[in-house]
């Protein structure tokens, strides 16, 4: 298994150029650039609007999706998500 670029204690934030919202016209959050369009499905929404809202560790991220889905253990989940989407260069720490 590769090593994680995030831990509980990295703070990730949108990479720059990069903007998450609600976009009504498709029924979903999406992630916005210069290019185009990411429309994204439940769990990716979730986490990214913690992240544009919330400048906080992964930690507290997980803590907070946890309480959100009737304590579900999302932290793997979480990590592949985040490993993702920095390899798509969505996200910085």
């Amino acid at each position: 298994m590769s090593e994680r670029v995030f831990n509980d204690d990295t703070v990730p934030m949108l990479a720059q150029g990069y903007r998450f919202q609600w976009e009504p016209a498709q029924n979903c959050n999406v992630l916005l650039y210069p290019e185009g369009m990411v429309k994204l499905n439940g769990g990716a929404g979730e986490i990214l609007k913690l992240i544009s809202e919330k400048q906080q560790t992964v930690a507290e991220h997980i803590a907070e999706l946890k309480v959100a889905f009737n304590g579900a253990d999302l932290a793997e989940d979480v990590y592949r998500f985040l490993d993702e989407a920095y390899g798509n260069d969505w996200l910085r720490k």
